[in-house]
């Protein structure tokens, strides 16, 4: 089909669609893509990391601490345990903390080297490598793979495709039960597991993560990164010129071409690359780095342990596709002037506020109280005159245990002449290891104190220090209420 234009034509190409005569498709159909295995020093490190990530996640939920899980986030009970520390919902802040840590690490990082994050560390990438990793060995190498897909259904393509498919709904389903082993007591969970004493919420998380696990890493793959991860969208506010990126030395590769091993290349006038498509067959997003960079690369480095691998069989040096800078590239830069480059004021700063925020939010953990408090007035009952002629005003301490030793706190009421305590909360309170207690208080003023104030709403302060550290005090504000 030609379209007219005022200048020129364009033709659009159309597919008619099987079994619909006279219609078409104006949509490509969506291109399985067969990663080829690859080995080299990129490689190892890919695999390190997926190692370190999957024993911190799947390991950590079983590790014991003081006589309980590690890192559990109870929600039942509303306590977030992380080995020593004991956090209350009170303690978002230290979420917030580490979501802008996270943040800015990003920020720095990718200033530095581009999508380290997501060539390393992202899941999504540690599980399709796993899952890659189960269908070369049940499916074979890339060529066998295509071949196998492309061929008919028999016994044993079935066998294959099944074995595959089991270990990938195992992965994925232990992926959940893990995940979800970390916000209820995994030991439980497992125990109950055997005899299908899941709760509801439970059995749905864990199917919910484990088919997200196996769709994701078994499916999507590389269109989870191309079209549903938005750090594929904005990364390029976040690169300049001098970010070490992965990247095609187009002078030295250019102009591609086959030939012999220790052909003359400058009789044959070609460069380095000898156009094998090694790059573009061990990439998981089946694209070609030497057409520059492109928002689908998500830096795993496979292409430059695939393009080293061919230097080295031809006897040329390595580096062809290597980590560089545009900069570096364009004007020729040794690699000690790339560095000189990365190491910019716009990645000082970043590493600067790093730095700053990361001191800032350990010295915060160091110095934070072990027990915290909160104050709530009577609602029903603001002021009243009791039998002894005093204006009393009542309120509730809740008094929450962050250590895991039961604990003493007393408290006290300062701000007005002559105050008392009196009830529950009155003295010394008791609370048990990573505990909350509610206690019931009423603060007492003598009459001609309270005519002294006169009506209306007057401050005072609740002072709890814990009987096992003078040291530790906490101060919560309230107001005491003076009826007309």
């Amino acid at each position: 089909m030609t379209l007219p234009g005022a200048a020129r034509t364009r033709v659009i190409p159309i597919t008619p669609v099987a079994g619909a005569p006279g219609l078409v498709s104006l949509y490509e159909k969506q291109k399985k893509i067969y990663p080829r295995s690859v080995h080299g020093a990129f490689a190892r490190w890919r695999w390190a990391m997926v190692w370190l990530t999957q024993l911190l996640f799947y390991g950590l939920p079983w590790l014991m601490w003081n006589g309980r899980q590690a890192v559990l986030f109870e929600l039942s009970s509303r306590r977030f345990y992380i080995f020593d520390l004991v956090l209350y919902p009170q303690d978002f802040i230290y979420l917030t903390g580490v979501l802008v840590l996270s943040a800015f690490g990003l920020f720095f990082f990718t200033a530095v080297g581009g999508r380290l994050w997501c060539g390393y560390a992202c899941p999504q990438t540690v599980y399709t490598e796993i899952f890659l990793w189960v269908e070369h060995h049940t499916e074979g190498e890339r060529g066998a793979r295509m071949k196998l897909d492309a061929g008919p259904w028999t016994a044993n393509k079935l066998w294959r495709k099944s074995a595959k498919h089991a270990v990938w709904l195992a992965i994925g389903l232990w992926t959940g039960f893990t995940f979800v082993g970390s916000f209820t007591p995994i030991k439980t969970l497992w125990a109950e597991a055997f005899t299908l004493g899941f709760g509801p919420w439970e059995w749905f998380w864990v199917n919910f993560y484990g088919l997200a696990t196996y769709g994701n890493a078994g499916f999507l793959r590389e269109q989870v990164c191309k079209y549903m991860c938005p750090y594929a969208r904005f990364q390029s506010a976040m690169f300049d010129r001098d970010t070490l990126i992965v990247s095609y030395d187009t002078a030295r590769g250019e102009p591609r071409g086959t030939r012999a091993r220790g052909a003359d290349l400058g009789v044959l006038k070609l460069g380095d690359c000898i156009d094998c498509g090694l790059c573009v067959h061990v990439c998981p997003t089946g694209i070609d780095i030497r057409e520059g960079l492109q928002y689908e690369c998500i830096a795993c480095t496979a292409c430059i342990d695939a393009c080293d691998s061919v230097m080295d069989k031809m006897h040329y040096p390595r580096g062809l596709i290597r980590y560089a800078t545009q900069n570096g590239l364009e004007q020729g830069m040794t690699q000690p002037q790339m560095w000189q480059r990365v190491f910019r004021p716009r990645v000082l700063v970043y590493g600067a506020v790093l730095v700053v925020i990361s001191a800032a939010f350990a010295w915060s953990l160091a110095v934070r109280h072990t027990f915290k408090v909160d104050v709530v007035r009577d609602r029903m009952t603001l002021a009243r005159i009791n039998e002894a002629g005093q204006v009393e005003n009542l309120y509730r301490l809740q008094l929450m245990n962050a250590t895991e030793q039961p604990q003493s706190y007393h408290v006290a009421v300062h701000g007005i002449e002559g105050a008392a305590l009196a009830g529950a909360g009155a003295g010394t309170v008791d609370v048990l290891p990573a505990q909350a207690r509610w206690v019931t208080l009423a603060v007492r003023v003598p009459p001609e104190e309270a005519r002294a104030l006169g009506a209306g709403a007057h401050p005072i302060r609740f002072e709890v220090v814990a009987g096992s550290d003078a040291g530790a005090v906490v101060s919560e504000r309230s107001t005491f209420v003076v009826p007309r």
